[in-house]
């Protein structure tokens, strides 16, 4: 299977959206990808769909605890009946910090609770489609009441793919017990992958009889590139501080143990605590970059990421947002490397 390249849609003014999808979709990019932070995941996908005809369109992540499962079910049915079927809705649980102090809504139990909340939509999904009486009664959510006031109706694509993102082993399992796809993050190795992401889905999928190849293989990659030396250094400081950023969060310690750095992630915490972002960022050998980064020019860069990930993942996603004034053609270029066979 070819290996897809997809991109981000981020940081743009809401007038700006459609345009800047469009563009995405001439430079060959095969999804676009929203997140949640300063901005709701959903709005820009909503101005994306209409503006766009074949680029897919997806979260990565929406916060799925942020929401009910029906308010997250109603939403995502809206943009796949705009988009006619180009939806991939991707969804995390965060922290516990920002789900209880930011979202004010309850954590407990993370993987169980995700599980139950994606078994909870496709129940609702099913009320949806084909008028099924809501009878879920998960462990954490339930599903038991539906009027015709307010149920949307069929869809031509009803098969919304659903993403789990994650790091650690019991997240990737739920993944493969439950959901289509699954967003590796974007600190990882390959041999992290390989040794403990997708076993782990598999453990999960084969629980429905599945197997980690039934399922979309995710991530965004971290690429240092630009035309000129100077360009791409600064990439590559950029990334430095990513990698100390994340590395600083416990729950991103696994990679770092995996790649034999174990100490790095305790001492990343303690200058976090005290604020020290630049020692962060001095922090992170070269080695760590190299090995979850690429680096190059754009040019060299596409069949560097289609080397280190075909046969690997399904879809990787450059990790930065593209200025809306880039050549179609310069990026046309880099897309088509990535999917060259």
């Amino acid at each position: 299977m070819t290996l897809k390249i997809d991109c981000q849609l981020r940081d743009l003014d809401f007038t700006d959206v459609g345009s800047h999808a469009q563009k995405m979709e001439e430079m060959g990019f095969d999804a676009a990808w929203t997140f949640e932070a300063g901005q709701d995941a959903f709005t820009p996908l909503t101005l994306a769909a209409a503006a766009t005809e074949k680029i897919h369109l997806g979260t990565n992540i929406a916060v799925a605890f942020g929401r009910s499962p029906f308010s997250m079910a109603q939403v995502a049915w809206d943009i796949q009946r705009l988009s006619r079927g180009r939806l991939h809705l991707g969804l995390g649980t965060q922290v516990r910090a920002h789900i209880e102090r930011r979202f004010s809504m309850p954590f407990d139990h993370p993987a169980r609770r995700i599980s139950d909340y994606v078994r909870c939509m496709k129940a609702i999904f099913d009320t949806f489609q084909n008028g099924t009486k809501p009878d879920y009664r998960g462990e954490f959510y339930q599903f038991t009441l539906m009027n015709p006031f307010f149920n949307p109706g069929p869809i031509d694509a009803p098969d919304i793919p659903i993403y789990l993102a994650g790091v650690n082993p019991r997240m990737c399992r739920a993944a493969g017990e439950v959901a289509d796809g699954f967003h590796a993050h974007p600190i990882h190795t390959v041999g992290y992958l390989n040794d403990v992401v997708k076993p782990a889905l598999d453990e999960g999928a084969k629980t429905r009889g599945m197997s980690v190849d039934d399922l979309h293989v995710q991530t965004m990659v971290l690429i240092a590139s630009g035309d000129t030396q100077a360009e791409i250094d600064t990439q590559v400081e950029d990334v430095r501080r990513q990698l100390g950023f994340y590395g600083s969060t416990p729950n991103y310690r696994p990679v770092l143990e995996h790649m034999g750095y174990g100490d790095l992630g305790k001492e990343l915490s303690a200058l976090m605590r005290q604020g020290d972002m630049d020692a962060m960022t001095r922090k992170i050998p070269d080695e760590i970059v190299d090995r979850v980064a690429v680096v190059g020019k754009l040019s060299e860069v596409g069949p560097k990421v289609r080397e280190r990930y075909e046969g690997v993942l399904d879809r990787v996603a450059y990790y930065y947002p593209i200025p809306g004034d880039q050549p179609v053609e310069k990026w046309r270029a880099f897309t088509d490397a990535v999917k060259a066979a």
